[in-house]
């Protein structure tokens, strides 16, 4: 009961529920659940308070006892979160059903509200004492997104039981994301690149050499997440975020915007460092800042008057870049903490496509005379079999016991492992 394997389990199996029944409602006006601010405020907040946040949960579950060297969370504990936020999402399911029903408007959003709330409230609790009394601190930035997470759905749900439109916490919660991203590809990548130098030079280094240490190192530069670039990403996507909040109505945001895809560009030439860029989980993680990089372009320009709908640059965000995140994580934490080797068959790569191409179509329904709805169902119908595929081929991996003759949620031991 490693805190990955029901919250992943969940993130894929909710990612695919979700826009199924989006799509139905845009292709065939399949009716949605009744919630306060209608259908499309229903779809962000559960996109990135249902799908996003379970994502999150599942990864700062699993990942924070290892980065702080501390024992893994208690089976019941995780337990008790996963029964909280399933209740947060039936709750929210029916808010403007039970306020209309009971004939008492905003105040029945409040069991919502308050386990939507408590969830994200909970998760932040749970985690910040290990964060925090780490000797080195070097974790701290999970704990500042996650906090940022609580503000967003407090501010969300306070919105809702005052009468005001609450979409602009939903923006809070995706400039929230997209710095729990740049944090955790950072962790992600400083692996996955270096085994994938590792494996160049392998190729290109005969062995003798690579029994002398040094003479090998010299063949290929080693990869390193330099804090510099990333703080300064950060520091770019809090800002444009705090202004989005503050000043929705003024161009200072597009502007800001636009310096966030130029930070996030910057962020990007930590990666160049030649053929091993190419491999497949390599790949996966350079096109998330790809992703991220454009969608703040996007939403800079149109915030400046660019004939562009703003939602072209926002969907890049929250469909391709916290998209695909979510889905490498599933594959690179997901697997290897379950006990089994990285999985090397097509559908993996074609699931990464699938999700980039979501995206793109996403955005694309925000160009001037696109067939905007036809464009949204497709790329609904690419996000759908994506989450699919990874629910069937991850999610029977997040029940079993461990085969790798592993212990708890550590990490593939390697011999006698499968790559099922």
């Amino acid at each position: 009961m490693c805190g990955f394997r029901p919250f992943f389990l969940a993130t894929a199996a909710y990612g695919a529920l979700v826009m199924l029944a989006w799509t139905a409602f845009l292709g065939a006006g399949l009716a949605l659940p009744r919630v306060a601010g209608g259908p499309f405020v229903w779809h962000a907040h559960e996109l990135m308070f249902g799908f996003g946040l379970a994502a999150v949960a599942g990864f700062v579950l699993t990942a924070v006892p290892e980065f702080t060297a501390t024992p893994a969370f208690a089976p019941r504990l995780v337990l008790r979160l996963a029964l909280l936020w399933l209740a947060a999402r039936v709750a929210y399911w029916l808010s403007g059903s039970l306020a209309a029903l009971a004939g008492i408007g905003a105040i029945g959003h409040l069991p919502a509200a308050l386990l939507n709330a408590g969830f994200t409230l909970a998760v932040c609790v749970v985690v910040a004492p290990r964060l925090w009394h780490d000797r080195e601190r070097r974790q701290l930035g999970f704990l500042w997104g996650l906090v940022a997470m609580v503000v967003a759905v407090a501010g969300f749900h306070a919105d809702v039981l005052r009468g005001a439109y609450p979409m602009r916490w939903v923006l809070v919660a995706l400039g929230a994301m997209m710095t729990l991203v740049v944090v955790a590809m950072s962790r992600i990548s400083m692996r996955v690149m270096n085994d994938a130098l590792d494996a160049e030079r392998a190729r290109r280094v005969p062995a003798h050499v690579l029994r002398h240490g040094e003479e090998a190192e010299l063949a290929l530069p080693a990869y390193r997440a330099r804090p510099p670039r990333r703080n300064l990403a950060i520091a770019a996507i809090a800002l444009h975020t705090a202004a989005e909040l503050l000043l929705p109505q003024s161009p200072i945001a597009g502007w800001l915007a636009l310096g966030v895809a130029a930070a996030v560009f910057n962020l990007q030439n930590d990666w160049h460092v030649g053929r091993a860029l190419f491999t497949r989980w390599a790949l996966m993680l350079y096109g998330v800042y790809w992703l991220l990089a454009l969608g703040y372009l996007l939403s800079g320009l149109a915030r400046l008057g660019v004939p562009l709908a703003p939602s072209a640059g926002v969907h890049l965000l929250a469909i391709g870049a916290m998209g695909l995140s979510i889905f490498a994580v599933l594959c690179i934490a997901g697997r290897t903490h379950a006990g089994y080797a990285l999985d090397a068959r097509p559908w993996v790569g074609g699931v990464a496509v699938l999700i980039a191409l979501a995206a793109l179509l996403r955005a694309a329904a925000g160009l001037p005379e696109s067939p905007a709805v036809t464009l949204q169902v497709l790329a609904g119908m690419a996000w759908i079999v994506a989450f699919a595929l990874a629910a069937w081929h991850l999610g029977r991996l997040f029940v079993r016991p461990r085969e790798d003759g592993g212990k708890g949620c550590e990490e593939y031991r390697g011999a006698g492992a499968t790559r099922a």
